[in-house]
């Protein structure tokens, strides 16, 4: 059986059982034919004489870490060897145990499979668990941590050999007593003029560590490769979006803030979303329509969680919402006779036990959580290449230029080429390097800028459904009567201003028509503060037939004045655009009518059909005649969150 064709490894050994039992036992262990070759690692059914069908085959490229167990973690037997590997589906980590006959046979083994998957190029992590994962006890054997998919607890040893490095902080040491000075002799027994004191030992300052949650490859020089699941030391985080970190291998530079989560923080599994609304949440289940697909959401009550799971139980389908509560013990419940310390802990349970549930969780959303977007393409680069910049098909147009889908250096990004002549160049290049540092869940990504060659264009974040007030259109007959989904869109756009508004940024021309649209409603403002730059009459005067006059509070019609607080004026009427499902705002006027009409007669416009009075007292709050009586952009964001229970369906 040694002559396989291609194999490079073929052996008889035993692979530790995956029944569903809480317990494995050793009459379990399976009989297999391992065989490796260059692209796979395969294991068949059979006995030492012959080799039966096929039970399972492994990728090399999804191989992550090859490694021995400690002898007598598994079932108290040796010569075991450990492979974890991403599924087929990439929505999670398997560890495989093979029992090997002898060390000889283990060394082989997990020699021979690093170098294949090392010739294919994967990256392997750093770190792996000596011990093994027990379900009985529900935690690993070597260190006790409780999530299946906990990153390992003692660093892998390098080709060279080398004993492995425990992971594990050292306890702390009790705070030192008091050291009394002591005098210093002059040398004939006495007393010197000066005590001398004993320096006290510097505390060492605690690390701080956090775990890649997305793979991150350098954009320039100075910038840090990030991959999953691996550790970093943050050196300094003094920057709002790019840190200074250094990995495992001691090698140093920048990544991006939002990729690395907090060791131990929920934000490090796929499962978790924070910030997702009700509706956004189901708008993301149902695209999956599979059983049992779930995700945790933060709920409006701070600190708390909601479990929303798809289910089948009915012929269309649908999402059910479950709050995670706490018991007086201070335990996590969905059901409260199933209470666990952790949250991981209650997933990892109700994985495998529906346990008063619509159905047993199986895995989260897989295509709707996507790496989220850097502040510029790395630590400092803003001003972009044209020949790293390819260009395709016209998207939109405006006044000021085209805007057309394009790609940077493999990155699928939007291209504003903007006409000459239409804005001042030059004040809008010293505020840009600034501008590609604004970065915010719901504000288009302003990643750099083509400044070397004509024309200037714009390199954004690309929204796959276009401007908001199109979409809006275009799905009237579906959205009009779904509330919650409409006030969704608001609180996402409120969201992002309040953002600019903490840092004292202007939009100037806030509508929904400069609002785009990315998956599972996604809501992001675009095009903040450009309008200042533009340097046509007719758009910068409010006289000017350019100028959005609808959008306009008073003290911009009149004086030209634009704060904050114009720009929650132009908000509540983007609200009105929403509720209205895209309608023209004073659609009967011409402008010079609603600069009476605002301005002269204070007059506001109608309630929407599908607003409730609770919605149109916000429009009517931001369309307040005198700017300091309108809320500001925080206060907007906590009415909402009165409004609209994350956890429950909007109380409107």
């Amino acid at each position: 059986m040694n002559q396989e064709g291609d194999s490079i490894l073929v052996d008889f050994m035993l692979k530790r059982p995956m029944n569903k039992s809480s317990v494995f036992t050793n009459q379990g262990y399976k009989e297999r034919w391992f065989v490796l070759t260059k692209d796979s690692l395969s294991y068949y059914s059979g006995t030492l004489n012959q080799r039966g069908k096929l039970k399972n085959s492994i990728s090399l490229t999804n191989v992550k870490t090859v490694e021995t167990v400690d002898d007598g973690k598994l079932d108290s037997r040796n010569n075991v060897f450990q492979i974890t590997h991403r599924t087929e589906k990439g929505d999670g980590y398997f560890t495989l145990y093979i029992v090997a006959l002898n060390s000889d046979q283990q060394k082989k083994w997990v020699t021979t499979i690093k170098k294949e998957v090392k010739s294919l190029g994967v990256t392997l992590l750093t770190k792996y668990h000596p011990g093994v994962w027990t379900k009985n006890l529900g935690q690993y054997n070597c260190c006790h941590q409780c999530d299946r998919n906990a990153p390992g607890c003692e660093v892998i040893p390098d080709d060279n050999g080398g004993n492995p490095i425990p992971s594990k902080p050292q306890a702390s040491l009790p705070p030192l007593p008091d050291i009394p000075v002591q005098p210093q002799t002059n040398g004939t027994g006495g007393s010197g003029s000066k005590p001398v004191p004993t320096p006290r030992p510097r505390q060492q300052k605690e690390k701080k560590i956090y775990v890649a949650a997305y793979d991150y490859k350098p954009c320039e020089e100075g910038d840090l490769e990030l991959v999953t699941g691996l550790e970093y030391e943050i050196l300094d985080d003094s920057r709002d979006h790019w840190w200074l970190a250094k990995s495992q291998s001691g090698d140093k530079g920048f990544i991006p803030a939002n990729y690395v989560k907090k060791k131990f923080d929920l934000e490090i599994y796929p499962w978790y979303y924070k910030g997702v609304t009700r509706e956004r949440s189901e708008s993301i289940l149902r695209a999956e329509q599979r059983e049992g697909s779930f995700m945790v959401r933060d709920s409006s009550q701070p600190g708390m969680y909601t479990l929303s799971i798809y289910t089948t139980e009915s012929r269309e389908g649908m999402v059910r919402h479950y709050h995670i509560k706490k018991n007086s013990q201070d335990r996590f419940y969905l059901a409260e006779k199933h209470a666990f310390l952790t949250i991981p802990d209650l997933i990892y349970y109700h994985k495998h036990n529906a346990g008063g549930i619509a159905t047993r969780l199986r895995n989260p959303p897989t295509e709707n959580k996507n790496a989220p977007v850097t502040a510029g393409f790395g630590h400092s680069k803003w001003e972009l290449d044209r020949k790293d910049l390819d260009i395709f098909e016209i998207l939109g147009s405006g006044c000021f230029g085209t805007v057309h889908k394009g790609k940077w250096k493999g990155r699928v990004v939007a291209a504003k080429m903007m006409k000459e002549r239409t804005m001042s160049e030059d004040a809008f290049l010293d505020e840009a390097k600034t501008m590609t540092q604004l970065s915010h869940p719901n504000l288009v990504q302003l990643y750099g800028v083509v400044t070397k060659s004509k024309p200037l264009i714009i390199v954004t974040e690309l929204m796959q459904y276009g401007a908001l007030l199109t979409y809006l259109k275009r799905h009237k007959v579906r959205l009009i009567n779904k509330i919650g989904i409409l006030l969704d869109m608001c609180v996402q756009v409120c969201a992002g201003m309040e953002y600019l508004e903490n840092r004292s940024f202007i939009h100037r021309d806030l509508a929904a028509r400069n609002c785009l649209v990315g998956d599972s409603q996604v809501i992001k403002v675009a095009d903040f503060g450009l309008a200042r730059y533009v340097i046509d009459d007719e758009y910068t005067s409010s006289t000017g037939t350019k100028f959005p006059v609808k959008w306009a509070p008073p003290e911009v019609l009149s004086y030209t004045r634009f704060s904050s607080k114009s720009d929650v004026w132009a908000f509540g009427v983007l609200m009105w655009e929403i509720f209205t499902c895209g309608q023209m705002p004073y659609d009967q006027m011409r402008n010079a009518e609603v600069v009476d009409f605002v301005c002269h007669s204070n007059k506001r416009l109608r309630k929407p059909e599908a607003s409730t009075e609770k919605i149109y007292q916000i429009m009517k709050d931001c369309w307040h005649k005198d700017p300091e009586q309108r809320p500001a952009f925080t206060s907007l964001c906590r009415t909402f969150g009165g409004l609209m229970d994350i956890g429950n369906y909007p109380q409107v």
